[in-house]
């Protein structure tokens, strides 16, 4: 019996990528909600850019940086059997580029990565990018938080190495 595609949830979702910890849970998870329906993934990556730059500059290491993210997500995607898009945008500040990025490419989704961390004192961090998206995206906003072990490996990893002992 052939197998029929499934209704979209969504039609068109736009992963917010920051080469950090939780890009690959965030493309994951694109692909778990694409797999066997029609929707479009792209895999967006947005170097921040200060106010010492033009936008027009190009940003050699951060785009070195940034393909790498981006080949990481289609990988991924070519893993689950679905289809991925990729873009990389320069702009002043991130959570503004991904809204505006995703109202013009008319997504009803984002998924975005947020890493399990402390502040110093032991304040969970959560930054300055997803209040932003969720204050000013008018699409339906997912945000993947890693596990608490995995932070905690991590910031392992990080002070074994700055102690000289490996991870």
């Amino acid at each position: 019996m052939p197998q029929t595609a499934l209704p979209p949830l969504y039609s068109r979702a736009v992963l917010g990528l920051n080469g950090g910890p939780t890009d690959a849970l965030v493309v994951r998870l694109g692909c778990e909600l694409a797999r066997g329906r029609q929707m479009e993934l792209i895999a967006l990556h947005v170097i921040e850019v200060d106010w010492r730059h033009d936008l027009s500059q190009d940003q050699a290491t951060s785009n070195e940086r940034a393909s790498a993210v981006l080949d990481m997500a289609e990988s991924i995607a070519e893993q689950n059997k679905v289809t991925l898009r990729t873009e990389l945008l320069q702009a002043r500040d991130v959570g503004a580029a991904l809204v505006d990025e995703a109202v013009e490419l008319d997504a009803d989704l984002m998924i975005v990565g947020l890493p399990y961390r402390h502040r110093f004192g032991g304040d969970f961090a959560i930054g300055d990018v997803i209040p932003y998206v969720f204050q000013n995206a008018s699409c339906t906003v997912v945000v993947a938080r890693e596990s608490v072990a995995e932070g905690s490996r991590r910031r392992a990893d990080r002070s074994a190495i700055s102690f000289g002992r490996a991870p």
